[in-house]
């Protein structure tokens, strides 16, 4: 914010570090008293957050730091300001909400579930840690559990924290409207037509797509006019279909089906202002060619036949409007057996107060937690650092990968599942060279954002999504949580990443020295920018091509030291 690291003074204390930003215009100068961080920052802040040098004044506050703060920013980003702090305040009143209805959410599960995750198997309870994923803290972004717009009746009855059950609103759109890829053949059965939606007389001419019930109202009446639907759609009175919500709550899995999940737009934002949970039509597209390139990938890789699974994504329909979408996820079959939660669970309470990890490790790993993040680092960085060999980098972030766990007679087996493909930054002279005639042609994939000639796209991303948000903050969370020495669970992550990068071939030229060179010897790492891009700024004041993959530097915690040079 305001050039605080860059415009900063550094002044060494008797209490510690602090950070002077000095006097600007009319706005005096700010001291903010800073400890050791090691993630994402050298720094991070500490109390009293935020005093103002002319008068001592503690600011201790949401409105009262972010006011300060206001002050000598540029007047064309005050609205960015504006907007983050009301971010910040509609975070806190849904941490308190967290906390009022914690003991009430953790019961439920507990009935419904039972009271040790470790044995909530298959699609259908794996909904129940996606409730407890819910209530936790994004490694990264401050403001994660605010959703923009949002009331807490809204919440109760939507969101994955409370694990509530709806129905699904239906409208009738023309069929020339509407682009289904996949074909009415490969809807799920349970979709309804509209004569059994009340709408006998369209049954011919339209079909029917699912609306969440909170794009109901000004969104959905928007998204008609602006695609000039308005007179042809018609909305059913009948709410058909019961659906949970799953972590990202536009996601949600069919009560009868678990195996099912459909990805629908909502009119809201999380992660950022401009992080609008919409869903453009080009990303589907974009899904469904990453998911046939990873098919090609592990076809060409068969240790990976059994160890990575994926889930179907090329089943979807659209109007030409972002709210006017939906995705048909299907997931594989034979998983009722298994523990299938995602990584994002991993640090989470559950009922009676323990991690989730912990259960985890009493079932799997014999009650060590650290061999359970052992197993899970040498696999994902196994196949992450793979496909960086073909050119390509996932943005399969913690909500992105489930972990599959079975007992079998050989012992514990982990499997990978991945979802939403639609992200990935690719060197597109690196998949033509290990690829050939099966690479793909950039023109096959809606976003040319995706592609580049080089590298370093695909290396940003590999370091801000694979060992940031999948390794690194386990390994900074678990210290924390007391589970070992933070020097020890880095010297792992590193460790495992190494060997992984020795397979590719270090030799100049080879990609495991691009990743050497880039992640595990550079002396700093990239680290997503996401409030500047995504809430304080706006897209010409930060430059960014794409708010998610917008960047800064930060230390790099994988160096012997543990330390940024």
């Amino acid at each position: 914010m305001v050039g605080l690291r860059t415009r900063g003074t550094l002044l060494e204390r008797p209490d510690g570090p602090w950070l002077r930003l000095p006097a600007d215009g009319t706005a005096g100068a700010l001291l903010l008293p800073l400890g050791e961080d090691g993630y994402q920052s050298a720094y991070t802040a500490r109390l009293p957050l935020l005093v103002r040098e002319s008068d001592g004044a503690r600011l201790t506050t949401v409105d009262e730091v972010l006011t300060a703060l206001r002050a000598p920013a540029d007047p064309a980003d005050h609205e960015g300001f504006d907007a983050f702090a009301e971010e910040c305040r509609q975070t806190l009143a849904t941490m308190r909400l967290h906390t009022r209805t914690r003991d009430e959410a953790e019961g439920e599960l507990t009935v419904r579930h039972g009271a040790d995750p470790a044995g909530w198997l298959g699609l259908k309870d794996g909904l129940a840690h996606d409730t407890l994923a819910a209530r936790l803290d994004h490694p990264v972004y401050p403001t994660a559990r605010g959703r923009s717009g949002l009331t807490e009746a809204q919440l109760r009855a939507y969101a994955p924290e409370f694990r509530p059950d709806f129905a699904l609103r239906w409208l009738a759109l023309p069929r020339a409207a509407v682009t289904l890829q996949g074909g009415e053949a490969r809807l799920p059965a349970c979709w309804p037509t509209p004569a059994e939606l009340g709408l006998a007389h369209l049954d011919d001419s339209h079909l029917a797509l699912p609306v969440h019930p909170l794009t109901l109202g000004d969104p959905l009446d928007g998204a008609l006019r602006e695609s000039g639907l308005a007179g042809d759609a018609v909305l059913s009175e009948r709410a058909v279909v019961d659906v949970v919500p799953t972590l990202s709550m536009r996601t949600v899995a069919l009560d009868a089906d678990p195996r099912l999940h459909l990805k629908l737009p909502l009119a809201t934002a999380t992660l950022g202002l401009r992080n609008r949970r919409t869903i453009k039509p080009r990303t589907l597209i974009d899904g469904a060619e990453g998911q046939r390139l990873l098919e090609t990938v592990i076809a060409r890789e068969p240790r990976f036949r059994e160890s990575v699974l994926l889930a179907d994504e090329t089943v979807y329909a659209h109007a030409d409007h972002e709210l006017l979408t939906v995705l048909c996820r299907r997931y594989p079959a034979g998983l009722d057996g298994s523990a299938v939660v995602p990584m994002a669970a991993l640090l989470s309470r559950a009922p009676g107060g323990r991690l989730v990890i912990d259960h985890l490790a009493d079932r799997f790993y014999g009650g060590d937690p650290l061999a359970l993040l052992d197993a899970c680092l040498t696999l994902l960085f196994d196949w992450q650092t793979t496909l960086f060999g073909y050119g390509i980098a996932l943005e399969s972030h913690q909500q992105n990968i489930s972990l599959v766990w079975d007992r079998t007679a050989d012992g514990t087996r982990l499997r990978l599942l991945f979802k939403d493909n639609d992200g990935p930054r690719i060197n597109a002279a690196r998949l033509r060279d290990t690829l050939g005639a099966d690479a793909p042609d950039p023109s096959d994939f809606a976003d040319p954002r995706i592609f580049a000639e080089s590298d370093r796209p695909v290396l940003d991303l590999f370091a801000t999504i694979t060992v940031h948000l999948c390794a690194g903050s386990y390994a900074f969370g678990l210290a924390r949580h007391g589970r070992a020495p933070l020097a020890r669970l880095l010297g792992l992550v590193r460790d495992r990443l190494a060997e992984a990068v020795e397979r590719l071939g270090t030799a100049p030229g080879e990609p495991g020295a691009a990743l050497r060179a880039h992640v595990l010897d550079a002396p700093h790492l990239p680290i997503k920018a996401m409030v500047s891009a995504g809430t304080l700024l706006s897209k010409e004041r930060s430059g960014a091509a794409d708010i998610n993959k917008h960047y800064t530097t930060g230390p790099n915690y994988l160096l012997p030291t543990g330390t940024s040079r």
